[in-house]
């Protein structure tokens, strides 16, 4: 069986040779943010139908460095795609994952979720996407025709998460990425961004378009997006209303940045690292606390500064006694509280009845809501006319094989996304 090495092909940062077989001939130079793309046919890309051997980031087993090395990366089976990936971001979610804190969590994979590309090439059955479309992948797929995606309050397609959860494919139960060795990789998310090339189901890319920055819309894949949906679709925060937001990383300042936008009145920004603060301030916050400035519980300081509580609160850390702060600084009668953080493995919440018995609401979110095929496209339209701070969370470019840099520089707080492309 041939195999492709993408290392020797002369290509553009993002787009293979292209076969005589398309009618069109593109630009060749897509450039890794997307520009100057003119695709009028679908493309034929020479790796088509065959393996290929690119780079990767392999997760060996939980609280390892990655190691960057060659994969194989089969060709796309039924309902399948596979996607040349031009930029991938680091997410809290790829770290949680890794220190061996998810359920989920199968290894050897690749991790990865925050990522945009290109079509290479796409299996038997596919016909909403083309080799040359640029594609969001989206961990939280869209059918539209189960029953999650046609209830209008739910974006929890079924359509291929029993296999996502489990590293492999619906076609035939397995992953289509293979070691050196020829031992088989899962896949993480459903999206497994952390390589060149990954292979997703149809229902898990997000078409957009051409024209926008693969590296800068490459955000859109998870925390952003969530932080955003958050705001719009679960809470749908009103003008005039106070928020408190718990935990100032990407999401809770997406949080920030679109409770500014939908008219909030009051924003409290809320860390126990004041570095953080003149960021908050920045993206639309305004007014800093930090827990261990008080000598009482942080809810109960809200509660005292807004007089019974926040519109709105959202726990964007992952940690279940802040969850419970979020709901008991909530508003006694309507005051929503909204879970965007990721708890570890079989942590449970808990709070008295009566916060509920008064009219709080506890609710969460995932992927903030959106309906990834239909709506995700929609951001990136928001983004390129000029409507959102989406550049701004880029805090590091780097290459993809400084990959570890990146996570310590998560880890450590310094960043809050670093965007990772491909030397070529």
């Amino acid at each position: 069986m041939q195999v492709v090495r993408a290392q020797q092909r002369q290509f553009s940062s993002v787009q293979a040779p292209l076969s005589s077989t398309c009618i069109s001939r593109p630009q060749r130079k897509f450039a890794a943010r997307g520009r100057n793309s003119v695709k009028t046919c679908a493309m034929a890309f020479e790796t088509a139908g065959k393996p290929i051997q690119c780079k990767a980031a392999v997760a060996w087993a939980p609280n390892k460095p990655l190691d960057v090395t060659t994969v194989t990366v089969a060709p796309p089976g039924p309902g399948e795609v596979r996607v040349r990936i031009a930029a991938t971001a680091l997410c809290h979610t790829d770290a949680y994952t890794l220190d061996g804190m998810d359920p989920e969590g199968f290894f050897p994979c690749i991790l990865g979720h925050e990522a945009a590309g290109v079509v290479e090439s796409v299996g038997d059955g596919v016909t909403t996407l083309q080799p040359g479309d640029h594609v969001i992948p989206c961990y939280q797929a869209y059918c539209g025709q189960c029953k999650f995606c046609k209830h209008p309050d739910s974006n929890l397609c079924t359509s291929v998460r029993a296999f996502t959860g489990k590293g492999v494919m619906r076609s035939d139960g397995k992953p289509r990425f293979t070691s050196s060795d020829g031992k088989p990789i899962y896949h993480f998310m459903g999206t497994s961004t952390f390589s060149e090339y990954t292979v997703i189901h149809a229902e898990s890319a997000a078409k957009i378009d051409p024209s926008a920055p693969l590296d800068k819309v490459s955000l859109l894949g998870c925390g952003v997006s969530t932080g955003w949906g958050a705001v719009d679709n679960t809470a749908k925060v009103k003008p005039g209303s106070t928020v408190a937001v718990f935990g100032l990383g990407a999401v809770g300042l997406a949080v920030i940045e679109r409770a500014k936008k939908a008219g909030a009145s009051r924003i409290f920004a809320i860390d126990i690292n004041p570095t953080k603060f003149p960021i908050a301030l920045d993206w639309g916050a305004t007014e800093c606390l930090n827990p261990k400035d008080f000598d009482k519980p942080i809810q109960a300081v809200l509660i005292e500064k807004t007089e019974w509580g926040c519109d709105y609160t959202f726990e964007c850390i992952g940690n279940v006694q802040v969850m419970r702060a979020a709901l008991e600084a909530a508003h006694r009668g309507w005051g929503q509280s909204i879970i965007v953080g990721v708890a570890g493995a079989g942590q449970e919440i808990s709070t008295r009845p009566f916060q509920l018995v008064t009219g709080r609401q506890w609710k969460g979110t995932a992927f903030g809501g959106y309906k990834s095929g239909i709506q995700v496209p929609d951001l990136v339209k928001e983004y390129m006319r000029g409507e959102t701070m989406l550049d701004k969370y880029i805090t590091h470019n780097m290459d993809f094989s400084d990959i570890n840099k990146a996570f310590d520089l998560l880890h450590s707080g310094e960043s809050l996304r670093t965007v990772l492309t491909f030397k070529q």
